[in-house]
C-alpha cells in the first residue's frame, strides 16, 4: 500500500516537469515578428526653394572667398551659381625668408595673378535613405569662366625676364600692392568636382565642409614663372662670376614657358541660410 502513493507522486511530477520542459521549449522557439522600420528621406523643397551661402576656399594656390547661391531643382538636387576671388600660382613655387630683411622671396618668380571663377552646376544629395538628415552628404560639379588678373612679381629694370641682384641692377620684389598699372588680364574657362556635407537637423540654416579639385585652363597661358634665365659658364673658379656677358649684357636663354592649365585639391568650409 505504501508503493502506490510514491508511483502516483512519481507520475504526477513526471507530467508537470514534461508540461514545463515543452512550454520552455516552446518559449524558445517561438520568436516575435522582425519589425522593419522603413526609412523615407526628407526632400530638400520641403524646408526651402533657394539660399545664398559664404565660401571660404583653402587649396595649393593660397587663400579665396566667395558667395553661392543654390536653388532646389529636384526632391534631393540643387542646382548652383558659384562667385570667388582665389589666387593663382604656380605650383613648383617656394616661398624664402631673408635672414637680415624678413622679407619673403620666391625664386624664379615673375607674376603674381588672382582669378575670378564664374560658376554653374548641379548639387546632388547622396544616400539620403540611409544617412539621418542631420548629416546630408553632397556630391556637386560646376563648370564656367575664369578671369585672371596678373602683375609683375619684382621691377624688371631692364624688361629681360630676368630678376637681377648684381652690379649696379638690383631689382626690388614688388609688395602685394605695387606693379598692378603693369597687369595684364586673361580669360580662360575654370571648374570643380567635390564631395561634402551639410550638418544639422535645420535644413535652414547651412554648415557645409567640402573636399575637391579645382582647375582653370588659359588658352593663351599665363607666364607666372621667369621666362629666362642666365646662360652660365663652365668650368670657373670659387671667387669667378659664373654668369656669361657680351658686349657688359648678361646672356640670357629661355626658362619657364607660359602656364595654361591651373589645379589644385580644394577644402571648402560655407555657411549661409537657406528659405
Amino acid at each position: 500500500m505504501k508503493i502506490f502513493p510514491k508511483i502516483l507522486l512519481a507520475t504526477v511530477l513526471a507530467v508537470v516537469l514534461g508540461s514545463y520542459q515543452h512550454a520552455a521549449a516552446q518559449t524558445q522557439i517561438t520568436e516575435p515578428d522582425l519589425i522593419v522600420e522603413e526609412r523615407v528621406s526628407t526632400p530638400l523643397n520641403m524646408h526651402y526653394q533657394s539660399g545664398l551661402t559664404f565660401d571660404f576656399v583653402v587649396n595649393n594656390f593660397g587663400f579665396g572667398i566667395g558667395g553661392q547661391y543654390r536653388r532646389v531643382l529636384a526632391p534631393q538636387m540643387e542646382g548652383i551659381i558659384n562667385l570667388r576671388v582665389t589666387g593663382l600660382r604656380d605650383a613648383s613655387e617656394q616661398t624664402f625668408t631673408d635672414v637680415f630683411f624678413g622679407q619673403q622671396v620666391v625664386p624664379n618668380k615673375f607674376q603674381r595673378a588672382f582669378a575670378f571663377p564664374v560658376m554653374t552646376g548641379l548639387r546632388k544629395r547622396l544616400f539620403a535613405d540611409s544617412v539621418q538628415d542631420q548629416y546630408r552628404f553632397f556630391v556637386s560639379a560646376s563648370a564656367g569662366a575664369v578671369a585672371a588678373f596678373s602683375f609683375p612679381y619684382f621691377n624688371d629694370r631692364n624688361d629681360n625676364g630676368y630678376r637681377e641682384q648684381f652690379n649696379d641692377n638690383f631689382e626690388q620684389v614688388n609688395d602685394i600692392f605695387t606693379g598692378w598699372s603693369e597687369g595684364d588680364w586673361h580669360f580662360g574657362g575654370a571648374g570643380e568636382f567635390k564631395i561634402g556635407v551639410d550638418v544639422g537637423r535645420n535644413f535652414s540654416s547651412v554648415t557645409s565642409i567640402e573636399f575637391g579639385y579645382y582647375m582653370n585652363y588659359f588658352p593663351d597661358g599665363i607666364q607666372m614663372m621667369t621666362p629666362t634665365q642666365p646662360d652660365l659658364r663652365e668650368n670657373v673658379g670659387p671667387n669667378e662670376n659664373p654668369f656669361q656677358f657680351e658686349d657688359g649684357e648678361l646672356v640670357l636663354e629661355p626658362y619657364f614657358d607660359e602656364q595654361k592649365f591651373f589645379g589644385t585639391p580644394q577644402i571648402t568650409i560655407t555657411f549661409g541660410r537657406l528659405w
